[in-house]
């Protein structure tokens, strides 16, 4: 499903989150796409995507709802654009089946021009850890850390 204008990628990808539906959120990505998740897990085509998606939304996101805030489109060239959105995500499943806290992250959506419409053909989700720079590596894993203090 390719959009008429880059910057309706946001919503378009919210809108699939809220149906369940990850067959329509892979659509929105060309056949070869890239998505790299929070934690660095790359999926390296749409029938990638749309498994990932179809797993995490049937299971610890199955209750989850995803809402847009701020957009800021950039097109690069006349087929080429740079889509980036805060979402906020809320209803998450914890491990122990309980509602995880809600969490925030930015999405940058690469989008090409593909015939009349355009699609996703890279995108990579961070999370937004409030108060914190960068993570720091030790022996329990990563820890937000901030320096400035």
């Amino acid at each position: 499903m390719s959009l008429a204008d880059p910057a309706e990628m946001p919503a378009a990808f919210a809108a699939a989150w809220a149906a369940r539906d990850a067959g329509a959120l892979a659509a929105l990505f060309a056949e070869d796409a890239d998505f790299v998740n929070v934690v660095g897990i790359w999926w390296e085509d749409r029938a990638a995507i749309e498994r990932a998606h179809a797993y995490g939304l049937a299971t610890f996101f199955a209750e989850s709802r995803l809402s847009v805030g701020r957009v800021k489109t950039r097109r690069l060239a006349a087929e080429v654009a740079i889509v980036q959105a805060r979402f906020r995500l809320t209803g998450q499943r914890a491990p122990d089946g309980s509602t995880a806290g809600p969490r925030s992250t930015i999405l940058t959506f690469v989008l090409a021009r593909r015939g009349p419409g355009w699609l996703c053909v890279a995108a990579q989700n961070t999370d937004v850890v409030p108060g914190a720079e960068t993570h720091v590596a030790g022996t329990e894993g990563l820890t937000a850390q901030d320096y400035r203090h």
